[in-house]
């Protein structure tokens, strides 16, 4: 018996350092992974409708879905991301020659009200020094946003094998989601209850966040980047990409970025084209967020506003682009797994 027990010790510890060992030897393709699930998830319903029409012809139906997902998916975000850094170097080279000024709106403000100054300075803020702020901020933001873009193309090799190891994952998580979900809830020792239960909240969270943030944020920002470029707005695609992120603020959310630039169109003269970028904003834009999140959510997960914020501002600091889905996801997954630990022990 003792000489049983010790054997079982040995096992644990070996089983316990070889999954260490493995997990460490895929850490370094842990975002191609993610994404393959993820992606599997959100097109499964794909996936079984082609297995249908094809007679239960699974790989064929998954080879035709990661076509699809590449055609219609993959291949629009990359020439996106690659219009993003492009646009995000026009407009600091704008800043830097003066051609576009942050500042502008704020010496309109000082000739509207000369006592302006001298408010702002009893509050301790010096008017004189702001205009030159706000340029470096704004030299700063175009910097940050063009190097989030550009992450995944400065290394092209590197690029190109996570993007080509995700397409080969998806396939299989397409066609094999099922059995490789049986066999992990076989395999993890957390009770298969609770695995199940997990792994379906991890669905149900990863198609939230992907249709009640994602979505709805790629639609603002497809509509606010239109627009902009209706009106002649210098780097609409970046100014669109930076909606689509910022569509995670409460409230403000896209209007940071449209709402300024009414305003810079108003004090150049362009009253106008400011008139109708405003009214676009509040009245399609604003409305984009109220319209399609009970349409796109329904009964999925909805996590108050603020840990979606923090979740996500936490994993594109992390993760980079990619963190605009993990975030959320990790969070969710957080908060699912304490509720779990709450009704099973302190009920």
């Amino acid at each position: 018996m003792q000489e049983k027990k010790l054997q079982n010790v040995f096992f644990i510890g070996l089983l316990i350092a070889v999954s260490i060992a493995f997990f460490w030897l895929l850490s370094g393709f842990f975002q191609p992974i993610f994404w393959a699930a993820i992606i599997g998830i959100i097109f499964l319903p794909v996936q079984q409708f082609l297995e249908r029409r094809l007679n239960g012809r699974t790989s064929l139906a998954a080879t035709l879905s990661v076509i699809l997902i590449f055609v219609t998916v993959l291949l629009p975000a990359m020439l996106i991301a690659s219009a993003v850094v492009k646009e995000a170097a026009a407009i600091y080279g704008m800043i830097q020659r003066g051609e576009i000024d942050p500042g502008a709106a704020l010496h309109w403000a000082q000739g509207v009200s000369p006592h302006l100054a001298e408010r702002a300075e009893a509050i301790g803020i010096n008017l004189d020094e702001l205009p030159a702020k706000l340029s470096a901020a704004a030299i700063k933001g175009t910097q940050f946003i063009g190097q989030l873009a550009l992450t995944a193309g400065q290394n092209v090799a590197s690029f190109l094998v996570m993007f080509c190891l995700m397409l080969y994952l998806l396939f299989f998580v397409l066609r094999d989601g099922e059995i490789m979900l049986a066999a992990l809830v076989l395999a993890l020792p957390f009770g298969d209850d609770r695995e199940r239960a997990l792994f379906a909240k991890f669905a149900e969270v990863s198609r939230a966040t992907i249709k009640g943030t994602l979505v709805i944020g790629l639609v603002q920002g497809f509509l606010g980047g239109v627009m902009f470029a209706i009106l002649g707005i210098t780097g609409a695609v970046f100014w669109g990409v930076i909606m689509v992120i910022l569509s995670i603020l409460p409230i403000v959310g896209a209007s940071i970025v449209w709402a300024p630039v009414a305003i810079y169109l108003l004090i150049s003269g362009a009253w106008v084209k400011a008139l109708a970028l405003a009214m676009f904003g509040a009245l399609v834009i604003g409305l984009i967020d109220n319209l399609l999140r009970p349409l796109l959510v329904g009964r999925d997960t909805k996590m108050p506003d603020y840990i979606i914020l923090l979740a996500t501002l936490g994993g594109l600091s992390i993760f980079g682009i990619s963190g605009f889905v993990i975030g959320p996801v990790i969070a969710a997954l957080f908060l699912s797994v304490w509720v779990m630990f709450q009704e099973e022990h302190l009920a």
